[in-house]
């Protein structure tokens, strides 16, 4: 059995899928509660290979290890909010593609390509058969990727809606217990490896700061609070219903003369619409939505060491990382900037 720290961490023992527990207090294997647990304590990691469709984390044993560590939700509740939320072939495919290691693919295609188009247009010019030339050129493409790799890399560290938003509705469970889960992906040699991370978090005095935040911006700035809320909106595609008698009208008058015996099935018309995450309401409503919805992406910057630094006033005592509602209000309730990377 081979075992990873906690920032890569993946355990190996011959199966598909594997639980990995991050408590450098405790020993390994270890499932005991601990009392002055912090926020921010990274409790368990289930990790899957991406590369085989038919893998899937090991719901049975999570289970097990979440009673042991003293949590106890309905497990046919959670599991099916997991399922939906990563699990699904179209999410499983935009991770893989979104992944680090098809990033890197694509960095080295584009680099080769950016090169040879470069050094081609080079070569039409007078000094293009000089030594020179060449070392130009992969100057040139070596920044140019650069600064495509940190472009992609500050795009990481937004909210991302087809990953960390989906684990809103399981996070809206398991925060009443203390814990909050994101998903993040590693390699293991050729191999995508989805890890999904269960962090320790009391929500009560991030709550309560938040809601005294919002309450504040609602009294001083409003106009601005409601610019900052009116970006974190998804696209719903839904289904136009039309009235049942116009229906029953329509169908009668386009409906053949003589029967063709074939059943022609029609789609459904559909519409985009506009969902607001955060809709109007009181402070303490809007501080838990925006806990619940930000909770997968503070888990994953937290996981992967790109959360902003701490300034004075955060929950989480001697750490440099801020805690959840200093997260979200320096990064979204004080930005012009949508933080989500898709819509």
């Amino acid at each position: 059995m081979a075992h990873k720290n906690h920032a890569g961490g993946i355990e190996k023992n011959g199966s598909l899928s594997s639980i990995l527990y991050c408590k450098s207090d405790l020993k390994e294997g270890s499932l005991q509660w601990v009392k002055e647990s912090l926020s921010g304590q990274v409790l368990m990691v289930l990790s899957m290979d991406n590369n085989c469709s038919a893998t899937s984390f090991d719901m049975e044993l999570c289970a097990e290890k979440l009673k042991s560590l003293g949590v106890q939700v309905a497990a046919d509740q959670w599991r099916r909010l997991i399922q939906d939320a990563v699990l699904k072939p179209e999410v499983r495919r935009y991770m893989f593609y979104n992944s680090r290691a098809f990033q890197i693919a694509i960095a080295v295609v584009f680099y080769m390509s950016l090169w040879t188009n470069i050094y081609s247009a080079v070569q039409l010019c007078s000094f293009g058969r000089y030594w020179e030339a060449s070392v130009l050129v992969t100057l040139a493409a070596v920044a140019v990727t650069v600064v495509v790799i940190l472009v992609i890399d500050r795009r990481q560290r937004k909210i991302n809606m087809n990953t960390d938003v989906r684990l809103a509705a399981v996070n809206e469970i398991f925060i009443k217990h203390g814990l909050i889960l994101g998903i993040t992906d590693a390699l293991d040699g050729p191999h995508n490896i989805l890890q999904l991370w269960f962090v320790h978090f009391s929500p009560e005095r991030c709550l309560q700061s938040l809601s005294a935040h919002i309450t504040d911006l609602q009294r001083t700035r409003e106009s601005g609070l409601r610019h900052s809320l009116d970006q974190l909106c998804v696209v719903m595609e839904v289904v136009v219903r039309p009235d049942p008698g116009t229906e029953e009208e329509a169908s009668h008058e386009e409906s053949p003369l003589l029967s063709s015996g074939v059943n022609v099935n029609k789609e459904p018309v559909t519409c985009n619409e506009l969902l607001r995450l955060i809709p109007e309401g009181p402070p303490e409503v809007m501080a838990q939505q925006l806990l619940v919805i930000f909770s997968g992406c503070y888990v994953r910057l937290l996981v992967t060491g790109r959360l902003p630094r701490a300034v004075a006033g955060g929950h989480l005592e001697h750490s440099s990382v801020p805690c959840l509602c200093q997260f979200i209000e320096t990064t979204v309730l004080n930005t012009r900037q949508s933080w989500f990377m898709g819509r």
